[in-house]
């Protein structure tokens, strides 16, 4: 295939890594020559990538860490110039804060289901560790006939109610700040649903994909010096990319030669006429601004609901620990009824950071699950009380925090409910029927970043083909 056409215009839509990463990836695939626009509606561009200061330190108040074990992002960022900088956390343990106490986290499970029951001992009773392994023995054969459900309610078909609600919700949780019992298995943890059709029980599925892995080594984790909000930025120079701030696209429409943008207010609307555009925004905005050219994909888009919640990241000195924390923080069981659920000792987890920190503790403490945004209302003064409340009964932690900053995260999470991956098959096949239109985000296969690079990556790959093919305009 040859160069694309002089004057090739391309519009992304959204300004978060995703956005910035369809534009680097549209780049390598256009040339030089090629006019790349990226539309934020924010003031800055980064998405949930963020970095503020707190006690004078630089520190991430979105997403912290990335998937070292999958390649798109680490090497996205290599490619943006910040190789240099990559980081991976201190060998610090992490734990479940959960009757009481703060247990460490169980070894040899695969997003809370325990390749042997045994291993959840001292987290859970001695009962429920034996009914777990006796209940998944006991069970037909096969664990997996459907061809999707929810992880929470097949653990607690085949080990019990405690293993969901002491180690698969808080991990699950985690990440999606969502609800075992509605989160869809194929879509949070494919490999384990493969494994599950494999083998006769759940924990010989978990245990297979720990041998798989072999023997521990590599790191799972990087980050960025300075946090990885550093990133968007600096994947945004590398793109060589128009980068507008401030700007709300309100339509998108077909046209002869492409596609236009409708922009500013109603009553002066502004126009951007571009040959392709990739909508890298979160379910909602993409489902309005499909709503008149792929209605299907609109509709099946506005059905994915999303969490909220907040980060309270506080900079505690030293001193008031009864010990210095020595792990990278902790979950926390939503069934025991605190206000936090999860912890990360940042100044611990990320050495570049705990240089810098001195006698004060970096910590981030995230707060809010799905249908929960009650939790939210509290002003700031109150979400850090109450995370402070939170962490004296973990801890033993006294004092007051020497500075504290509350983000807020409105709609962040989508949730990945049972029959997700046929929904985001039938979105793509809506949108693909419509040359040098792609979408992308966190809203399909993945909420990390580098699932969310791997997604950019496949939809400047489509809507480039379709501007170099010359596709995109139905006039001759």
């Amino acid at each position: 295939m040859g160069a694309p056409p002089g004057g090739t215009r391309v519009a992304v839509v959204g300004g978060g890594i995703s956005g910035m990463a369809a534009a680097w990836f549209l780049r390598q695939s256009l040339g030089d020559d090629a006019e790349l626009v990226v539309l934020e509606q924010r003031d800055v561009v980064g998405g949930h990538l963020r970095v503020a200061e707190v006690a004078g330190l630089p520190v991430d108040i979105g997403a912290e860490s990335l998937l070292a074990r999958r390649p798109e992002a680490v090497e996205l960022v290599r490619a943006a110039g910040l190789g240099d900088d990559v980081m991976h956390p201190a060998e610090a343990g992490a734990g479940i804060w959960s009757r009481g106490r703060i247990h460490p986290m169980p070894a040899g499970t695969v997003m809370g289901v325990p390749s042997r029951a045994s291993s959840l001992t001292g987290l859970l009773t001695e009962q429920e560790v034996a009914a777990a392994q006796h209940a998944d023995e006991a069970s037909a054969a096969g664990v997996l006939h459907d061809d999707d459900i929810a992880i929470g309610r097949l653990v607690a078909a085949r080990m019990g109610r405690a293993v969901v609600e002491r180690v698969v919700e808080p991990l699950l949780g985690g990440v999606y700040a969502g609800h075992a019992d509605e989160l869809s298995l194929e879509a949070t943890v494919p490999a384990l649903a493969a494994a599950a059709r494999r083998h006769d029980t759940l924990a010989a599925a978990a245990d297979s994909l720990q041998a798989a892995r072999g023997p521990a080594g590599g790191h799972v984790f990087a980050g960025v010096d300075g946090g990885l909000g550093r990133i968007p930025g600096a994947v945004a120079r590398a793109a060589r990319a128009t980068v507008r701030t401030g700007i709300t696209v309100r339509e998108l429409a077909r046209t002869a030669r492409g596609w236009r943008l409708v922009t500013g207010p109603r009553p002066a609307p502004e126009f951007l006429d571009v040959d392709a555009v990739v909508l890298a925004v979160p379910a909602a905005p993409s489902a309005r601004l499909l709503r008149d050219v792929a209605g299907t994909a609109a509709a099946e888009l506005a059905s994915i609901e999303t969490a909220s919640m907040a980060i309270v990241t506080l900079a505690i000195p030293v001193a008031s620990f009864p010990e210095p924390p020595a792990a990278s923080g902790f979950l926390v069981p939503p069934v025991d009824g605190h206000t936090i659920k999860a912890v990360t000792y940042s100044s611990v987890k990320w050495p570049w950071l705990g240089k810098r920190a001195g006698d004060v503790v970096v910590l981030r403490a995230s707060v809010g699950r799905y249908r929960q945004e009650a939790e939210l209302q509290r002003d700031d003064a109150e979400l850090i009380e109450a995370v402070m409340t939170d962490l004296t009964v973990a801890t033993g932690v006294r004092g007051r925090p020497v500075d504290a900053r509350v983000t807020r995260w409105g709609g962040a999470l989508p949730q990945y409910a049972v029959g997700h991956l046929g929904r985001v098959r039938r979105i793509r096949e809506h949108v693909s029927a419509l040359p040098g239109l792609a979408v992308c985000g966190a809203a399909y296969d993945g909420v990390g970043i580098a699932a969310c690079v791997a997604a950019a990556q496949a939809a400047a790959a489509g809507v480039a083909e379709d501007v170099r093919d010359g596709r995109v305009r139905i006039e001759s």
